[in-house]
C-alpha cells in the first residue's frame, strides 16, 4: 500500500475529488495549509522588488492510501485534475505504508482501507 500526499491548490480541489472518485477511490483526508517552494511565494517567479504581506501561499493537501495496483493511476488522475499549467500547481509525494489498522473493528491491511 502507499500513501500519496498532494499539494493543490484550492481551486483545483473539487477537480480531484472528483477525478478521484471516477476511478473508483472514495476516502481521504483534506487539510487546509500555507507554504511555499521555489518561488517562495511569489506568483510570477523570483522578483525582489516586489513586497508581499504574506510569502505563504494557501494551499489544500490531500492524503489518500490506495493499494499498490492503483497508484499509478490515482497519480495520473490527480495530476490531470489539479494542473492549470502556472506556477504553483503543487507536489505529490508518495510513501509506502507498513500496516493500517482499522480502530474499531481491528482489521489490518487491505480491509483496513
Amino acid at each position: 500500500m502507499k500513501k500519496i500526499e498532494s499539494i493543490i491548490k484550492p481551486s483545483k480541489l473539487s477537480n480531484v475529488k472528483d477525478a478521484l472518485h471516477d476511478i473508483g477511490l472514495s476516502g481521504m483526508t483534506v487539510s487546509d495549509v500555507k507554504g511555499f517552494g521555489r518561488q517562495r511565494g511569489q506568483d510570477g517567479g523570483l522578483n525582489s522588488s516586489l513586497d508581499y504581506d504574506d510569502e505563504f501561499r494557501v494551499k489544500i493537501k490531500i492524503e489518500l492510501i490506495v493499494e499498490d495496483r492503483i497508484v499509478e493511476k490515482a497519480l495520473e488522475a490527480i495530476k490531470k485534475a489539479a494542473y492549470s499549467g502556472k506556477i504553483g500547481d503543487g507536489k505529490i509525494f508518495i510513501y509506502t505504508i507498513d500496516q493500517v489498522i482499522r480502530i474499531r473493528t481491528g482489521e489490518k491491511g487491505s480491509d483496513a482501507v
